[in-house]
């Protein structure tokens, strides 16, 4: 297991949500770039979890990633 890839869990903050259709298109987004494992976003608090590998998608190519779905976001400490 030494060469096995980190997968850390980032919190972000997304602005902009009008509609259960954006977390669609947010993950959707999120979701295919490489190193990224799993995203979750909370429509009701404007949350998105991601669990990625930082060496391949960093916290700037997530907050790209949600930018490109057409909103705007940040890292949240909870």
């Amino acid at each position: 297991m030494s060469n096995a890839s980190e997968t850390t869990h980032t919190l972000l903050r997304a602005e902009g949500f009008s509609c259960p259709s954006c977390v669609a298109k947010i993950e959707k987004q999120v979701g295919r770039l490489d190193g990224v494992d799993n995203v979750t976003v909370h429509f009701a608090s404007g949350r998105v979890e991601v669990d990625h590998d930082e060496t391949k998608a960093s916290v700037d190519d997530l907050i790209a990633a949600v930018g490109k779905a057409g909103y705007t976001s940040k890292v949240s400490a909870f």
